[in-house]
């Protein structure tokens, strides 16, 4: 049977007639290339020769929106700001064009609760290695439907397994970049084994981070302790979950410090946690075959997604109102 070639009419069709079941997630996307807001998510594309997609040439940034207000929006864009100046991409806008274009593209998707995904590319021109061959940086904004962490995994807690695939080296593992295969990998293995999330190890055998995760640990002596961030991405919610844990320094916890975990650690913890863009706080029950305290969500995870729910909705110093 011969391979058809379409006519650009035949690809516009197509592209009109499709539809999938995912497509109902996908709310709006801004793109450079295109110069606009796209609502029609079958033309919610980029090229091909785009360094972002066949190199992993490109940053990214993914954030929420509760209630039309952006939480935590400008330590995301610090960040961004620090993984293009690694990577030596310019972003195309500056950042109060930037932070303008967020809200429309909001704004397109008509829903106040949803998911923000922000991506800077190295650009299109040629599918080699050569960055110089990239006509000019790209900027995607893609939204969707915020996703939602069913109610049992805070009320009977996670499931953590050891992975086995290695962790970044110490450059790549700091910058948020779209080279994103190792965590893909470390979440097929948590799906295969049946596992909430995984958890990464370096050469020294100290705990290091998750698919998309961070994670943290408090003692039996009342310290809450997470990863050392040398070889691990600085995680925004972890950053604030640090911030907001010192609010209970002298009395639910006693310190709140940054160290090196051994497993050995982790499983003889009072609790374990993981923190994420949208789960916030998810507690650890179990840990490698392992019951982490007494096998029940604690006392320390509980006041901390609490901490975390009242500054998503009524902390103005983290929100950036979409319509404002």
């Amino acid at each position: 049977m011969k391979t058809r070639v379409l006519s650009f009419d035949e690809v516009i069709d197509a592209l009109i007639s499709m539809n999938r079941p995912h497509f109902a997630n996908y709310l709006a996307m801004y793109s450079s290339w295109y110069g606009g807001i796209i609502r029609d998510p079958a033309l919610m594309m980029a090229p091909i020769d785009d360094h972002l997609f066949h190199r992993g040439d490109g940053i990214f940034e993914a954030f929420t929106c509760r209630n039309w207000n952006i939480y935590a929006l400008a330590p995301h864009l610090d960040r961004l700001e620090k993984g293009a100046a690694a990577l030596n991409i310019n972003i195309p806008v500056v950042r109060a064009r930037l932070v303008e274009i967020i809200r429309e593209t909001i704004l397109a998707g008509n829903s106040g609760d949803c998911a923000v995904r922000l991506f800077v590319s190295r650009g299109p021109g040629s599918f080699s290695a050569n960055p110089y061959e990239s006509v000019a940086t790209q900027l995607y904004i893609v939204i969707t439907s915020l996703p939602q962490t069913p109610p049992p995994k805070y009320e009977r807690g996670v499931v953590l397994k050891t992975s086995a695939i290695p962790v970044k080296t110490d450059y790549l593992a700091t910058v948020k970049t779209c080279n994103y295969l190792p965590n893909v990998l470390m979440k097929k293995e948590a799906v295969d084994s049946g596992a909430d999330y995984t958890i990464s190890l370096d050469e020294h055998g100290f705990l290091g981070e998750g698919a998309t995760e961070n994670i943290g640990i408090l003692t039996k002596a009342g310290d809450l302790l997470v990863p050392r961030f040398r070889r691990i991405l600085r995680g925004i919610t972890v950053t604030r979950a640090i911030e907001l844990a010192r609010t209970l320094v002298g009395n639910e916890i006693a310190s709140v410090t940054e160290a090196d975990i051994t497993r050995e650690q982790a499983y003889a913890a009072a609790e374990m946690f993981v923190f994420g863009t949208t789960v916030n706080v998810l507690p650890v029950v179990e840990y490698d075959g392992k019951k982490i305290g007494d096998g029940q969500p604690g006392p320390v995870s509980k006041r901390l997604l609490e901490l975390f729910i009242d500054d998503e909705f009524n902390n103005k110093e983290m929100l950036t109102p979409v319509g404002a």
